[in-house]
């Protein structure tokens, strides 16, 4: 094992700088922040190659951009005038160093430049074996980059098969028995409240309020919530029931939006979110479960991400009038459960499908921080070693 030595004897860490969007001028230089890459600008505030960390929002985050750019000013930037190290290397090791332990702002978590100065690394070698280190990691974490992004794609490509699957059963339904605009099975529709909340889950018969990604992954997931503040009266009104159907209605990601899912079983008290729909559907004319794989399918998402509001104020927001107008086959009620219950067996085979290629990726991630800290503390000889073996297990 190498030995330790803080953080500021290795390199520096120089604040990004201030930079508005409505100043940026398009060019060859990545704008870059705590969250990665967010523009492009014309002229740079460091050199290429470089390394950003994040100090506000995603701080403690570490990029690499070998052409430089423009670091803003919620993140530090290093590049060869900051160190004496080899900035691969650098890379690495502030990959295997917890950065996110020394948070010293008040507030909003940020990292302060001076904790992080004292953040213990592992003590430079040679340049020649800070090199040799970076090309070892380099290409193993190559292959395990490309092994991760292989298993998403899979995953990808499983969910896109699926929904081909259910759009065609539902256009052999429509041919035989016709359609129907989602307005006529409702009952009513409406969204939820937006008060100030607690980030926390509630405890103990508290009342909590739903995220917007709570129906995200396609199912309802009743741990995405905030505990309603003590002292606010709940409008219970909008309080979730079981069986309820849930769509959302705004997000960040245009993909997210016309999500929906099922409530199941409830152990918490929760309500609806102005971010979420109820569609409450008409028993006697629609089954709630085939409605809600109706609106999985490819033509419903097509019809739904078209209108997708991008006016000002309402950008990413899916209008009510848009979902009403949402067009399905008009089965006869009595034969929607069949029909809904052979899509719920498809739908947990993909399921269970994509579960374990997650676990995979979950593993690769764990496996590739282990193999960067292993060689960066000197763990193991890399003029030796080989990587290979830590994709055993996640290969199939």
């Amino acid at each position: 094992m190498r030995s330790t030595v803080p953080l500021k004897r290795v390199t520096r860490m120089a604040y990004g700088d201030s930079l508005a969007a409505g100043t940026r001028v398009d060019g060859d230089f990545p704008v870059v922040g705590s969250g990665g890459i967010s523009g492009s600008h014309s002229s740079s505030n460091f050199r290429a190659p470089g390394i950003v960390v994040g100090r506000k929002g995603s701080y403690g985050s570490v990029h690499w951009l070998p052409s430089g750019g423009f670091a803003i000013d919620t993140a530090y930037y290093i590049d060869e005038r900051l160190t004496s190290a080899n900035l691969r290397w650098l890379y690495y090791v502030l990959q295997a160093v917890d950065l996110k332990g020394p948070s010293q702002d008040v507030g909003v978590p940020g990292l302060a430049r001076e904790a992080a100065y004292e953040v213990s690394v592992p003590a430079p070698p040679s340049l020649d074996e800070q090199r040799c280190i970076a090309d070892f990691l380099d290409a193993e974490t190559a292959r395990i980059d490309q092994l991760t992004a292989l298993r998403s794609r899979q995953s990808e490509l499983l969910g896109d098969h699926w929904r081909s699957e259910v759009s065609a059963v539902l256009l052999d339904l429509t041919t035989r028995y016709g359609d129907v605009r989602i307005r006529h099975l409702l009952m009513g529709m409406e969204q939820g409240w937006s008060p100030q909340c607690e980030d926390r889950l509630v405890e103990n018969g508290e009342w909590g309020v739903v995220k917007a990604g709570c129906v995200n992954s396609g199912k309802f997931d009743a741990s995405q919530h905030k505990a309603l503040p003590a002292g606010v009266e709940p409008r219970r009104e909008f309080a979730i029931k079981q069986g309820d159907l849930l769509m959302s209605r705004a997000s960040g990601s245009t993909k997210l939006i016309g999500s929906v899912g099922i409530v199941g079983e409830l152990r918490s008290n929760l309500l609806l979110c102005d971010k979420v729909y109820r569609l409450q559907i008409n028993r006697t004319r629609a089954h709630v479960d085939f409605v809600a794989h109706t609106l999985r399918s490819h033509q419903v998402r097509m019809h739904l991400e078209n209108g997708i509001s991008g006016a000002e104020g309402m950008a990413n927001s899916l209008p009510s009038s848009v979902v009403k107008d949402c067009v399905i086959p008009d089965v006869p009620v009595g034969k929607q459960s069949a029909i809904a219950s052979a899509l719920d067996r498809s739908a947990e085979s993909v399921a269970r499908a994509r579960k374990a290629l997650a676990a995979s990726v979950g593993l690769l991630a764990e496996r590739r921080q282990a193999l960067i800290t292993a060689a960066v503390t000197g763990q193991f000889d890399v003029s030796t070693a080989s990587g290979r073996n830590v994709t055993d297990g996640v290969t199939t």
